[in-house]
Order: C-alpha cells, then sequence, then structure tokens
C-alpha cells in the first residue's frame, strides 16, 4: 500500500496537490475550519490519477486528509453548509500571493461552488488515510462546456 503525503508551501506546490485531488469527492459534513487553531481541513475520497493511467489498472479511489494552517478566514459561496451529506467534486486548488507571504487558497468545485481561504502563509498538507477501493469509473470533463 503506497499511501501519499505531500506537503505545500508555495504554488507550485499546491499544484502538485491540486493534481492529486483533482475529481476527489468530499462530504460536506467532513470540511471543517477550526477558527481557533487557524486550520482548515477536509476528508475526500481521492481518486488515483496516477493509476488510471496506468494501462490494465482498475480505477480506485483512497481516503484522504487535506489540511491548511495559518488560516485566518474561510469564506463560501454556492455551498449549502447544513447539508452535512452532500457530495462535492473538488475540481481544482489554486493559491495567489498578496502580500508575500500571505494569499488566498481557492478551492473549486463542480457546479461553481467555491471556498476560499485567507492565509498568513501556504501551508498546505495532503495524507492518505487507508486502503484504496476500486471505483467504477474514470472521472470525466466536458472541455468544450462553458462554465456555470
Amino acid at each position: 500500500m503506497d499511501l501519499l503525503k505531500l506537503g505545500a508551501l508555495d504554488a507550485d506546490d499546491l499544484r502538485v496537490i491540486s493534481a492529486h485531488m483533482q475529481d476527489s469527492l468530499v462530504r460536506v459534513g467532513d470540511i471543517k475550519f477550526l477558527a481557533s487553531a487557524q486550520q482548515f481541513a477536509l476528508i475526500a475520497n481521492r481518486f488515483n490519477w496516477s493509476s488510471a493511467e496506468e494501462k490494465g489498472k482498475d480505477y480506485t479511489r483512497r481516503r484522504t486528509g487535506l489540511h491548511f494552517n495559518t488560516v485566518k478566514s474561510v469564506r463560501s459561496s454556492k455551498i449549502k453548509h447544513t447539508a452535512d451529506n452532500a457530495i462535492l467534486e473538488l475540481l481544482a486548488i489554486e493559491f495567489v500571493e498578496e502580500e508575500a507571504p500571505s494569499g488566498k487558497v481557492r478551492l473549486d468545485f463542480a457546479g461553481g461552488g467555491v471556498i476560499e481561504l485567507d492565509v498568513e502563509c501556504l501551508d498546505a498538507w495532503l495524507s492518505d488515510l487507508g486502503s484504496e477501493w476500486g471505483a467504477s469509473r474514470k472521472p470525466e470533463h466536458d472541455l468544450d462546456a462553458e462554465p456555470g
């Protein structure tokens, strides 16, 4: 069992985490902002893109934790926080530096949902949490579709 563990301290590092987290499924109830600890965390069912690209390999998912430190505030749009069992599909994560080293981390979800974190600096960590299981299909995207 190859458990993935990654850290991101700059935008390039976060692009690697974003690539691994693309098409992860996140239950709204598994998203938390711990204001007193300045941490934002989520647990996702991460699609294993690495094995999906290998010919003859089965598609798999794995529980993965993702957390950010030094988070000053969190904003969101088009996400119903009271719907604990609603499932969001994570499309991408990006960091925009504002006044170095602070900036904003943006998590984009299918359907236009967004979570934006104001951070003192980028400090993100991804850790796989256990065994993988079979996924019935590989996620696909209509690259010609208009957003929104």
